[in-house]
Protein backbone atom coordinates (compact mmCIF):
# COMPACT_ATOMS: atom_id res chain seq x y z
CA UNK A 1 0.00 0.00 0.00
CA UNK A 2 1.12 3.57 -0.70
CA UNK A 3 2.55 5.52 2.17
CA UNK A 4 0.48 8.18 3.63
CA UNK A 5 3.04 9.63 6.16
CA UNK A 6 3.02 13.70 5.27
CA UNK A 7 5.88 15.20 5.51
CA UNK A 8 6.08 18.08 8.40
CA UNK A 9 5.71 21.38 7.73
CA UNK A 10 8.85 23.72 8.20
CA UNK A 11 9.14 25.45 11.30
CA UNK A 12 9.85 28.71 12.02
CA UNK A 13 10.51 31.26 15.41
CA UNK A 14 8.67 34.06 15.20
CA UNK A 15 10.40 36.92 17.84
CA UNK A 16 8.27 39.99 16.61
CA UNK A 17 7.77 43.15 18.21
CA UNK A 18 4.20 44.30 18.68
CA UNK A 19 1.86 41.29 20.66
CA UNK A 20 0.65 39.67 17.15
CA UNK A 21 2.08 36.21 16.92
CA UNK A 22 -1.20 35.03 16.52
CA UNK A 23 -1.47 37.03 13.34
CA UNK A 24 2.40 35.61 11.97
CA UNK A 25 0.58 31.87 12.75
CA UNK A 26 -2.28 32.45 10.71
CA UNK A 27 -0.33 33.68 7.44
CA UNK A 28 2.14 31.11 8.15
CA UNK A 29 -0.24 28.51 8.06
CA UNK A 30 -1.91 29.77 4.30
CA UNK A 31 1.57 28.95 2.99
CA UNK A 32 1.83 25.47 4.96
CA UNK A 33 4.83 26.65 7.53
CA UNK A 34 4.46 26.26 10.96
CA UNK A 35 5.27 28.86 13.03
CA UNK A 36 6.05 28.80 16.89
CA UNK A 37 6.75 32.18 19.78
CA UNK A 38 9.95 33.27 20.31
CA UNK A 39 9.66 31.79 23.83
CA UNK A 40 9.07 28.30 22.88
CA UNK A 41 11.84 27.99 20.35
CA UNK A 42 13.82 25.84 23.13
CA UNK A 43 11.31 22.85 23.01
CA UNK A 44 11.71 22.25 19.33
CA UNK A 45 14.98 23.58 19.06
CA UNK A 46 16.74 20.51 16.70
CA UNK A 47 13.76 21.23 14.10
CA UNK A 48 13.76 25.05 13.63
CA UNK A 49 15.39 25.21 10.01
CA UNK A 50 14.26 29.35 9.62
CA UNK A 51 13.94 32.28 12.24
CA UNK A 52 11.93 35.41 11.48
CA UNK A 53 13.41 37.71 14.18
CA UNK A 54 13.62 41.55 15.73
CA UNK A 55 16.62 42.33 17.98
CA UNK A 56 17.16 38.92 19.42
CA UNK A 57 18.76 37.96 22.54
CA UNK A 58 22.91 37.66 21.88
CA UNK A 59 22.93 33.94 21.62
CA UNK A 60 19.88 32.59 20.65
CA UNK A 61 20.01 32.21 16.89
CA UNK A 62 23.53 30.34 17.62
CA UNK A 63 21.48 27.72 20.08
CA UNK A 64 19.44 26.56 17.45
CA UNK A 65 21.52 23.50 15.96
CA UNK A 66 19.08 22.91 12.62
CA UNK A 67 18.98 26.86 11.72
CA UNK A 68 19.75 27.48 8.11
CA UNK A 69 18.01 30.89 7.56
CA UNK A 70 17.61 34.34 9.47
CA UNK A 71 14.88 36.68 8.37
CA UNK A 72 14.98 40.12 9.93
CA UNK A 73 11.58 41.70 10.43
CA UNK A 74 12.42 44.98 9.46
CA UNK A 75 14.39 46.27 6.39
CA UNK A 76 17.45 47.10 8.78
CA UNK A 77 19.78 44.04 10.01
CA UNK A 78 21.92 46.48 11.80
CA UNK A 79 20.01 44.60 15.10
CA UNK A 80 21.72 41.32 13.86
CA UNK A 81 25.33 42.45 14.01
CA UNK A 82 27.61 42.03 16.77
CA UNK A 83 29.30 39.31 18.88
CA UNK A 84 26.89 36.08 19.15
CA UNK A 85 23.95 37.75 17.12
CA UNK A 86 23.72 36.19 14.01
CA UNK A 87 26.20 32.95 13.17
CA UNK A 88 29.05 32.77 11.02
CA UNK A 89 27.75 31.33 7.74
CA UNK A 90 24.26 31.95 8.48
CA UNK A 91 22.67 33.65 5.76
CA UNK A 92 20.43 36.58 6.79
CA UNK A 93 17.43 38.25 4.39
CA UNK A 94 16.10 41.71 4.59
CA UNK A 95 12.76 41.77 4.53
CA UNK A 96 11.91 43.95 1.39
CA UNK A 97 7.81 43.26 0.79
CA UNK A 98 4.92 46.00 -0.44
CA UNK A 99 3.74 46.99 2.51
CA UNK A 100 6.54 47.51 4.28
CA UNK A 101 7.46 49.95 0.98
CA UNK A 102 4.26 51.60 0.89
CA UNK A 103 4.01 52.33 5.12
CA UNK A 104 8.06 54.20 4.28
CA UNK A 105 6.37 55.75 1.32
CA UNK A 106 3.31 57.47 3.18
CA UNK A 107 5.73 58.63 6.11
CA UNK A 108 8.42 60.29 3.75
CA UNK A 109 5.82 62.15 1.54
CA UNK A 110 3.45 63.10 4.57
CA UNK A 111 6.52 64.70 5.99
CA UNK A 112 7.67 66.11 2.72
CA UNK A 113 4.27 67.71 2.61
CA UNK A 114 3.81 68.92 5.88
CA UNK A 115 6.91 71.12 5.59
CA UNK A 116 6.68 72.03 2.06
CA UNK A 117 3.05 73.11 2.58
CA UNK A 118 4.16 74.70 6.28
CA UNK A 119 1.24 72.45 8.37
CA UNK A 120 4.04 72.27 11.07
CA UNK A 121 3.79 76.46 11.00
CA UNK A 122 -0.17 76.90 10.88
CA UNK A 123 -0.50 74.04 13.80
CA UNK A 124 2.01 75.50 16.12
CA UNK A 125 -0.03 79.48 15.42
CA UNK A 126 -3.23 77.22 16.11
CA UNK A 127 -2.36 76.63 19.30
CA UNK A 128 -1.13 80.25 19.91
CA UNK A 129 -4.59 81.50 18.08
CA UNK A 130 -2.57 83.30 15.53
CA UNK A 131 -4.25 83.72 12.42
CA UNK A 132 -1.24 83.85 9.61
CA UNK A 133 -1.07 82.69 6.27
CA UNK A 134 1.70 82.42 4.50
CA UNK A 135 2.08 82.76 0.93
CA UNK A 136 3.22 78.98 -1.06
CA UNK A 137 5.61 78.27 -2.55
CA UNK A 138 5.23 74.95 -5.46
CA UNK A 139 6.03 71.91 -5.46
CA UNK A 140 8.19 71.92 -8.95
CA UNK A 141 10.25 74.94 -7.07
CA UNK A 142 11.43 73.04 -4.22
CA UNK A 143 14.08 69.79 -4.19
CA UNK A 144 13.84 66.85 -2.25
CA UNK A 145 17.38 65.06 -1.68
CA UNK A 146 16.90 61.51 -0.72
CA UNK A 147 20.15 60.05 1.73
CA UNK A 148 20.29 56.20 0.63
CA UNK A 149 18.67 55.48 -2.59
CA UNK A 150 17.90 51.90 -2.05
CA UNK A 151 14.36 50.16 -2.32
CA UNK A 152 12.48 52.62 0.04
CA UNK A 153 13.89 55.40 -1.23
CA UNK A 154 13.76 55.01 -4.81
CA UNK A 155 10.49 54.37 -4.41
CA UNK A 156 9.84 57.63 -2.10
CA UNK A 157 11.41 59.60 -4.54
CA UNK A 158 9.47 58.48 -7.07
CA UNK A 159 6.37 59.32 -5.43
CA UNK A 160 7.73 62.63 -4.62
CA UNK A 161 8.67 63.17 -8.67
CA UNK A 162 4.88 62.18 -9.26
CA UNK A 163 3.85 65.16 -7.36
CA UNK A 164 6.40 67.28 -9.09
CA UNK A 165 8.83 68.19 -6.44
CA UNK A 166 12.63 68.36 -8.23
CA UNK A 167 14.33 64.93 -6.44
CA UNK A 168 17.71 64.44 -5.52
CA UNK A 169 19.72 61.25 -4.38
CA UNK A 170 22.86 60.18 -2.77
CA UNK A 171 23.82 56.48 -2.23
CA UNK A 172 27.56 55.18 -1.87
CA UNK A 173 27.58 53.53 -4.84
CA UNK A 174 26.55 54.89 -8.03
CA UNK A 175 22.62 54.08 -8.71
CA UNK A 176 20.09 54.50 -11.90
CA UNK A 177 16.65 55.24 -10.34
CA UNK A 178 13.82 56.71 -12.71
CA UNK A 179 13.20 60.43 -12.44
CA UNK A 180 15.92 60.90 -9.90
CA UNK A 181 19.01 62.56 -10.44
CA UNK A 182 21.55 60.48 -8.33
CA UNK A 183 24.84 61.40 -7.04
CA UNK A 184 27.34 58.89 -5.01
CA UNK A 185 30.31 58.83 -3.05
CA UNK A 186 32.02 61.32 -1.05
CA UNK A 187 33.32 63.19 -3.59
CA UNK A 188 29.60 64.02 -4.89
CA UNK A 189 28.04 64.49 -1.86
CA UNK A 190 28.55 68.28 -0.97
CA UNK A 191 26.79 69.34 -4.49
CA UNK A 192 24.61 66.64 -3.29
CA UNK A 193 23.59 68.64 -0.03
CA UNK A 194 23.45 71.90 -1.46
CA UNK A 195 20.20 71.47 -3.27
CA UNK A 196 18.47 69.79 -0.99
CA UNK A 197 15.70 71.94 0.72
CA UNK A 198 14.67 68.93 2.23
CA UNK A 199 16.99 66.32 3.20
CA UNK A 200 15.34 62.56 3.90
CA UNK A 201 17.50 60.44 5.59
CA UNK A 202 16.86 56.58 4.67
CA UNK A 203 20.46 55.04 5.42
CA UNK A 204 21.08 52.29 7.15
CA UNK A 205 23.31 51.92 9.83
CA UNK A 206 26.73 51.32 9.33
CA UNK A 207 30.65 51.76 10.65
CA UNK A 208 30.88 54.32 7.83
CA UNK A 209 27.02 55.91 8.29
CA UNK A 210 26.95 56.12 12.13
CA UNK A 211 27.34 59.79 13.08
CA UNK A 212 26.94 61.31 9.36
CA UNK A 213 24.54 64.07 9.77
CA UNK A 214 26.96 66.11 12.14
CA UNK A 215 27.49 69.90 12.21
CA UNK A 216 29.53 69.30 8.70
CA UNK A 217 27.08 67.71 6.27
CA UNK A 218 24.51 70.19 7.99
CA UNK A 219 25.96 73.16 7.17
CA UNK A 220 25.77 71.81 3.63
CA UNK A 221 22.42 72.52 3.39
CA UNK A 222 20.75 75.89 2.22
CA UNK A 223 19.54 78.01 5.34
CA UNK A 224 15.99 77.15 6.48
CA UNK A 225 16.34 73.46 5.02
CA UNK A 226 14.16 70.87 6.48
CA UNK A 227 15.36 67.11 7.92
CA UNK A 228 13.58 63.93 8.12
CA UNK A 229 15.15 61.09 9.45
CA UNK A 230 13.16 57.43 9.33
CA UNK A 231 17.09 55.31 8.68
CA UNK A 232 18.60 54.81 12.08
CA UNK A 233 18.66 57.23 15.16
CA UNK A 234 22.98 56.68 15.52
CA UNK A 235 23.74 58.20 12.34
CA UNK A 236 22.89 61.28 13.32
CA UNK A 237 25.00 63.77 15.93
CA UNK A 238 21.89 65.04 18.06
CA UNK A 239 24.25 67.69 19.67
CA UNK A 240 24.92 68.88 16.30
CA UNK A 241 21.22 68.46 15.09
CA UNK A 242 19.86 70.58 17.48
CA UNK A 243 22.45 73.34 17.54
CA UNK A 244 21.37 73.43 13.36
CA UNK A 245 17.41 73.48 14.70
CA UNK A 246 18.42 76.42 16.93
CA UNK A 247 20.67 78.32 14.77
CA UNK A 248 17.88 78.64 12.37
CA UNK A 249 20.33 76.48 9.76
CA UNK A 250 17.77 73.78 9.60
CA UNK A 251 13.76 75.17 9.86
CA UNK A 252 12.15 71.95 11.14
CA UNK A 253 12.93 68.37 11.63
CA UNK A 254 10.87 65.12 11.52
CA UNK A 255 12.74 62.29 13.90
CA UNK A 256 11.06 58.80 13.91
CA UNK A 257 14.13 57.22 14.92
CA UNK A 258 17.22 58.07 17.68
CA UNK A 259 20.17 57.18 19.36
CA UNK A 260 18.14 56.05 22.12
CA UNK A 261 14.63 54.26 21.56
CA UNK A 262 12.76 54.55 23.52
CA UNK A 263 13.32 58.82 23.65
CA UNK A 264 14.30 59.60 27.08
CA UNK A 265 11.32 61.75 28.67
CA UNK A 266 14.03 64.17 29.37
CA UNK A 267 15.56 64.20 25.57
CA UNK A 268 15.23 68.12 24.52
CA UNK A 269 13.73 67.07 21.23
CA UNK A 270 10.14 66.18 23.16
CA UNK A 271 9.60 69.98 23.46
CA UNK A 272 11.18 71.43 20.57
CA UNK A 273 8.93 73.73 18.47
CA UNK A 274 11.07 72.90 15.37
CA UNK A 275 10.95 69.03 16.09
CA UNK A 276 8.31 66.30 15.08
CA UNK A 277 9.21 63.16 17.07
CA UNK A 278 7.57 59.63 16.44
CA UNK A 279 8.06 56.19 17.87
CA UNK A 280 9.71 53.98 15.63
CA UNK A 281 6.34 54.08 13.39
CA UNK A 282 7.17 55.21 10.06
CA UNK A 283 6.71 51.93 8.35
CA UNK A 284 5.30 48.46 10.47
CA UNK A 285 5.92 45.13 9.21
CA UNK A 286 2.55 43.33 8.67
CA UNK A 287 2.56 39.71 8.83
CA UNK A 288 -0.45 39.08 6.00
CA UNK A 289 1.30 40.75 3.00
CA UNK A 290 5.51 39.73 4.85
CA UNK A 291 4.88 35.98 5.35
CA UNK A 292 4.43 35.70 1.56
CA UNK A 293 7.96 37.65 1.30
CA UNK A 294 9.32 34.73 3.84
CA UNK A 295 7.64 31.71 2.46
CA UNK A 296 9.11 32.92 -1.36
CA UNK A 297 12.29 32.75 -0.18
CA UNK A 298 12.13 29.03 2.04
CA UNK A 299 10.41 27.42 -1.06
CA UNK A 300 13.75 28.63 -2.91
CA UNK A 301 16.29 27.64 -0.10
CA UNK A 302 14.14 24.26 -0.39
CA UNK A 303 15.09 24.36 -4.40
CA UNK A 304 18.69 25.60 -3.73
CA UNK A 305 17.75 28.68 -5.78
CA UNK A 306 19.83 31.83 -4.50
CA UNK A 307 17.86 33.88 -1.68
CA UNK A 308 15.96 37.25 -2.96
CA UNK A 309 17.05 40.50 -0.82
CA UNK A 310 20.39 38.73 1.07
CA UNK A 311 21.89 41.07 3.23
CA UNK A 312 26.00 41.46 3.59
CA UNK A 313 26.48 41.96 6.93
CA UNK A 314 29.68 43.26 6.14
CA UNK A 315 28.35 46.35 4.71
CA UNK A 316 25.33 46.39 7.03
CA UNK A 317 22.90 46.13 4.72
Amino acid sequence: MPSTHQPMPELIAVKSDFDRFHEWEAAFKHYGIEAIPWNERQSRRNDIRYALVWQPEPGSLAALPSLEVIFSIGAGVDHLKGDNIAPDGIPVVRMVEDSLTAGMVEFVVYNVLQFHRQMDFYQHNQRKHVWQPRMQSAAWDRTVGILGLGVLGSAAGQLLRQLQFNVLGWSRTEKHVDGIQSYFGNNQLSTFLSRCEFLVCLLPLTDATKGMVNRKLLSQLPKGAFFINAGRGPVVNDHDLLSALDSGQLEGAALDVFNQEPLPPDSPYWGHDKVIVTPHIASITLPGTSAKHVAENIQRHRESKPLLYLADLSLGY
